[in-house]
């Protein structure tokens, strides 16, 4: 869709919130070998006879080869480098405590609306996208809106790595049709509890991080720099071939899952066959309908999961491959934060546009979803 002039809405703020401990490759590499041998001898009976394939040691070349991730911040990493746990090590938190992800949306939340020259009770309408949500109700977004004194209304909702501009989407109809005036989009990802770290393919993926923006009718907009919206556009379309099954039904169903059903799991080649060529002609679609070409976008903040799949996104549209300038990467820092991997890229790859730029913020991810945003610095 197209704004009108009279509803123009602009993207006036963002913030990240990065957490406090990183893990290497090398870490990473270091504990899965320990696990995988030690679970490889466990099963050795199993494994000769077929019954199941022996793990395959883990490989810093390969990682970096197949990802071009070398980092990754996590919320605890004592329990995703113990080779007897392989997941994070999170204190519970009794319900009068703030909840996790609600706790690190504030530092972020907050910097996002000095950037826009707001103050919290500002906000009237806080809208949460995630992967995953610690919990069913009450929602994060309400527990956001509670801690920073904000009124109106909240919502959390999850469309996988694209949930950050499904939520800016949402965002922008509401300040449309005059549900709200100033819209927080919050995307607390902590992807290591979602992860699969006992595997080769998936357990150097995943990074914890928490991205906010405001949003506001351009009109009403006080921020000293601001960014237009021109068009957003979603899509949609099923596959199993990223799939994560943990769910309230689980417990009652009758028979046993395999534990890593309920967890990230992929068929990555197919992935990558399938959604690289649906992301390129999805942005090049969105820029024939704003009547704008490749040629007139300064910059793609693009999903950080894959620096190939990135590279070949921006080939399909672009017709070459990128620049690092014209596709900026922070997975090689980040790794795959899922939702907020290509608002990180836009928080910190902006500064240097002029006034005139275009810009394109997409996401892409399980459904198979994929989002983008299409703005204009002002």
């Amino acid at each position: 869709m197209t704004l009108p002039a009279a509803s123009d809405v602009s993207i006036t703020g963002t913030g990240l919130f990065t957490p406090p401990e990183s893990v290497s490759n090398a870490e990473l590499v270091v504990s899965l070998t320990e696990s995988t041998l030690k679970w490889n001898v466990e099963n050795a009976e199993e494994i000769a006879s077929g019954e199941v394939a022996e793990r395959a040691l883990p490989d810093e070349e390969f990682i970096l080869k197949a990802s071009g991730i070398k980092s990754r911040y996590v919320m605890e990493k004592s329990g995703v480098l113990d080779p007897s746990r392989m997941r994070p090590r999170l204190e519970q938190r009794g319900e009068e405590q703030l909840g996790i992800q609600a706790e690190m949306a504030l530092p972020a939340v907050r910097e996002a609306l000095a950037q826009a020259g707001r103050t919290e009770a500002d906000v009237d309408a806080v809208i949460v996208g995630c992967s995953n949500l610690q919990r069913a109700y009450p929602a994060v977004a309400i527990e956001i809106q509670d801690a920073i004194g904000a009124g109106g209304w909240g919502y959390d909702m999850n469309v996988a790595c694209s949930s950050a501009t499904f939520s800016i989407q949402a965002a922008v109809d509401a300040l449309r049709n005059g549900s709200a005036d100033c819209v927080v989009v919050v995307n607390p990802e902590i992807t290591t509890g979602h992860n699969n770290f006992e595997l080769r393919d998936f357990h150097f993926i995943f990074g914890d991080a928490c991205t906010a923006l405001v949003l506001e009718r351009s009109d009403d907009a006080v921020a000293p720099a601001q960014w237009k919206v021109l068009g957003t556009k979603l899509a949609t379309k099923f596959s199993n071939n990223i799939r994560n099954d943990a769910g309230f039904l689980n417990s009652s169903e009758v028979g046993e899952r395999d534990p890593h059903e309920l967890i990230f799991r992929q068929n990555g080649q197919m992935v990558f066959r399938e959604v690289c060529p649906m992301v390129a002609s999805h942005i090049s679609d969105h820029l024939a309908s704003l009547d704008l070409a490749a040629d007139d976008i300064r910059r793609f903040w693009l999903h950080q999961a894959n620096l190939k799949m990135n590279q070949l996104i921006a080939k399909g549209v672009l017709g070459r491959l990128p620049t690092d300038d014209e596709a900026p990467v922070i997975l090689d820092e980040f790794a795959n934060t899922s939702s907020a991997g290509s608002v990180i890229a836009f928080h910190r790859h902006r500064d240097d546009l002029v006034p005139g730029d275009v810009g394109v913020i997409c996401s892409f991810g399980a459904g198979y979803s994929v989002g983008s945003i299409v703005v204009q610095k002002v």
